[in-house]
Formats: C-alpha cells, sequence, structure tokens
C-alpha cells in the first residue's frame, strides 16, 4: 500500500441502530483542514428506505466501497475507515475485498472478525428486524458510562432496528492481505491490555487481533458509545490516527 504524510479522507461508520447521526459531536471536534471526514448511514438503517429490513452485510459493504470510490479514494489516495460496534461486519468485508484503499482502519470498542463469524446465528429466520431492546437489556450487553439521560433520550428516538439479514450472515474472508492494514484499537469498555490477552488466548470475539501485524493499542475508558460520552476524546485519536505512518 502506498504510504503518505498527509492526511486521507476519515470515514466514520457507526454500529447497530446508529446511522451517520451518531457521529455529529465527534465531527464538530475533528480537525479537517487537510481532510474531509464523512459519516456514513448504512444500508438498513436509514429509517425512511422502505427496503430496509432487506439489506444485507454485503450490501453494507457495497455501500461503503461506493462512497470510498465517490471521494475519489484510491491505492494513491487511501482513506482511514472508523468503524465502531457492529459496524466491524461490513468493514472487515471491505478490508478483505480492497485493502488497497484503506491506509488505517480505526476499531472503536470494536475489532476485526475471524471468517465465518456471525453476529446472531441463533436469530430466528422470521424475524426480519432487531429493534434496539431496553436500556435494561442494553446494558447487560454493553456498558452505557457516560451516556447522560438527554443522550439516552436521543438514542431511543433515532435508533433504527437492525436488518435481520445483516445479522445473520456470515462474514467469509478470504486475504490476508486486511491483517497487513495499519490498526488503531480503541478500547473503552474493555480495556486495551485485556483485549490482547484474551486475543491471544483464542477467544472468538478478539482472536483475529492476535493476527493483525501493525497494531496500535489506545485506551479511552469509558463506555461502549464514546462519541457521546467523549466526542473531543475520540475526535483527537482518530485525527491522529488517520496522519499517522509507520
Amino acid at each position: 500500500m502506498t504510504t503518505t504524510t498527509s492526511s486521507p479522507d476519515i470515514i466514520l461508520i457507526a454500529g447497530h441502530w446508529l446511522g451517520a447521526w451518531a457521529w455529529d459531536e465527534v465531527l464538530e471536534h475533528l480537525e479537517t483542514d487537510h481532510s474531509r471526514a464523512v459519516a456514513v448511514t448504512l444500508p438498513g438503517l436509514d429509517g425512511d428506505d422502505p427496503e430496509r429490513d432487506t439489506k444485507t452485510l454485503d450490501d453494507q459493504a457495497a455501500a461503503v466501497l461506493e462512497i470510498l470510490a465517490h471521494y475519489g479514494v484510491s491505492e494513491d489516495r487511501p482513506a482511514t475507515i472508523v468503524a465502531h460496534s457492529g459496524a466491524n461486519g461490513p468493514v472487515s468485508l471491505v478490508l478483505d475485498r480492497h485493502p488497497e484503499l484503506v491506509h488505517r482502519v480505526v476499531w472503536v470498542d470494536s475489532g476485526p472478525l475471524a471468517t465465518g463469524s456471525v453476529f446472531a446465528s441463533d436469530l430466528p429466520e422470521g424475524l426480519m428486524e432487531l429493534p434496539l431492546p431496553s436500556f435494561e437489556v442494553l446494558a447487560q450487553q454493553a456498558s452505557l458510562e457516560g451516556l447522560s439521560t438527554e443522550v439516552l433520550e436521543r438514542f431511543r428516538a433515532r435508533a433504527v432496528p437492525e436488518p435481520g439479514p445483516v445479522l445473520r450472515q456470515p462474514v467469509e474472508l478470504m486475504n490476508d492481505a486486511r491483517r497487513q492494514i495499519r490498526t488503531t484499537l480503541v478500547c473503552c469498555s474493555i480495556p486495551g491490555a485485556q483485549v490482547l490477552e484474551l486475543a491471544h488466548a483464542g477467544h472468538p470475539m478478539f482472536a483475529e487481533v492476535a493476527n493483525l501485524e501493525n497494531l496500535d493499542v489506545i485506551d479511552l475508558p469509558t463506555g461502549h458509545w464514546p462519541m457521546w460520552s467523549r466526542p473531543r476524546d475520540l475526535a483527537k485519536i482518530i485525527q491522529s490516527a488517520s496522519t499517522r505512518v509507520d
């Protein structure tokens, strides 16, 4: 991959139930004098799309690649992709299919998937979409630390149900070049040292981290949604990562 000392485009992709709006506060803090920062709403997460519950991981990955092409991203001008939480499915596919387009990937309380991974293999076939659960249930799955009542109300009001096909589709990967991409793990709800320990122990959720060849680990202690609980600090990390050349 071609290296560059100028800041490439930054593509921000939020996790389940979220659209581009989730990055509003981070975008306010990003220094973009030498780059464009673009937040993305993946197919299936646009509440106005009447066919959103039919969208797949392939549809989402294709949409990300279309956005990269739209902004002129190429091997000579690669982008930084920022993926939060469940965005790791489509982004893992993008890295596998076109690693040459990515200057660096920043995983925000997330990480790369191993081939064959399925987010919810036990999701009933008849269930077309998965709405945002109650915050009592959600808190058992991910930390809500740092989120005010106002933020939680906004989350509830704007969340879009996650398409069933996205949650059921296995991630099929075959290009080991994805492991050579510069990678930054932003560890929020689980400390970085623990993530690395789990990765080297072969934990299925973190095992692929152990295969990465160019990895930085940064702790940002907070809950699972740092774009709301610590947006300024997250923006600084993203900006620094996007301009770093190893």
